[in-house]
């Protein structure tokens, strides 16, 4: 009698698709990925300019020459003069050096805190320590956030300063570089554009209908001057008792949430570059921005399928979903997905 040979089926090892997951409960750890990758950010940034350098024209216009970061550094007033030419390329040099000076520190924090920094933030000495968080810990959690506003609210606000005091920025109605003296506070006027109201009517493309560049800067200073408050707002207080109860105090909730703000971000910047000239000037950008959007509406669908997966992960940690939660999630996806379809039709009309 003859044996045969059972051949059971080969085992892969996943483990490796787990990426950042594996540090989710190593506070310590997890900064260093996290300054790791703003690292690399920086680095793609300085390193994709400097090729840009290397290729850019200034006889010719900008438009024509298939760039994407000096497009973005002279519509803030930097090496740019009357009606788009290029007249000094050494602030792109400048920006570029400066992106991957950073891009070495950030990397050398990430590594730090890799390899030589505590494992958990709790471990830590000096002030360190009171950055570490327990994810079912709201408050902390909370605290966290509060920073991170703050450092958005101080962004927005720089750029309000280069508008207004630091050499202004490239307005495409008068084809120059100008400062911006007098913005638009008038609140009814700057939260018009969330609800589409512009101009005594409504506007499909809310913000993207913006056409000036007061009301440009003065969204701006709204914006981080509220980012500002409310980072304060977060450091000392903790969620209400209804946010405890609706919100998700876990690894994949938190990244969920931070996936849609990204979507929605990607999503609005799909709009603004499809439809606004006035903050994406043609001189820079030409009139055909089909592709640019679709990158930007791709990057989108890619992180609301992120935060979909991450919210349902978080959602069945210990448990199965309800019928109710499954509902509301076929909803949710059916709302985006309209979202998504009704953007793709109003993109064809540009």
């Amino acid at each position: 009698m003859t044996t045969a040979n059972i051949r059971t089926p080969q085992q892969y090892d996943w483990s490796w698709l787990a990426g950042n997951t594996r540090l989710i409960n190593l506070s310590g750890q997890l900064l260093g990925a996290h300054i790791a990758h703003a690292g690399l950010i920086m680095f793609w940034a300085g390193s994709i300019t400097l090729v840009e350098l290397t290729k850019l024209n200034p006889e010719l216009p900008l438009s024509e020459q298939g760039l994407l970061l000096i497009p973005n550094l002279a519509r803030l007033g930097w090496g740019v003069g009357a009606n788009g030419t290029i007249i000094d390329t050494y602030p792109y040099f400048v920006v570029a050096i400066l992106h991957l000076t950073a891009s070495a520190v950030l990397g050398a924090g990430g590594l730090f805190h890799v390899f030589r920094g505590p494992a958990i933030l709790k471990n830590a000495t000096g002030q360190a320590k009171k950055f570490h968080y327990e994810w079912n810990d709201a408050k902390q959690l909370s605290l966290i956030l509060g920073h991170h506003l703050l450092f958005l609210g101080v962004a927005a606000l720089l750029f309000v300063g280069k508008a207004m005091n630091w050499g202004g920025i490239y307005d495409p109605a008068i084809g120059n570089v100008r400062l911006i003296t007098n913005p638009t506070l008038d609140p009814f006027t700057i939260f018009g554009y969330l609800l589409g109201w512009v101009n005594g009517h409504w506007n499909p493309l809310g913000m993207a209908a913006v056409n000036n560049l007061e009301d440009v800067i003065g969204g701006h200073i709204w914006v981080g001057v509220m980012c500002i408050v409310g980072g304060i707002w977060h450091i000392i207080t903790e969620p209400f008792s209804w946010a405890k109860k609706r919100l998700i105090f876990n690894g994949h909730g938190i990244l969920s949430y931070s996936l849609a703000g990204v979507a929605l971000m990607a999503f609005t910047s799909c709009y603004f570059v499809a439809f606004n000239d006035t903050v994406y000037p043609t001189v820079f950008y030409g009139n055909e921005r089909t592709t640019f959007a679709a990158v930007q509406f791709a990057l989108c669908v890619t992180f609301l399928g992120g935060h979909v997966w991450h919210a349902i992960i978080a959602k069945n940690q210990g448990k199965s979903l309800s019928k109710q939660e499954q509902f509301n999630g076929f909803l949710a996806g059916f709302v985006g997905l309209s979202v998504m379809v009704i953007g793709l039709v109003l993109l064809t009309w540009r």
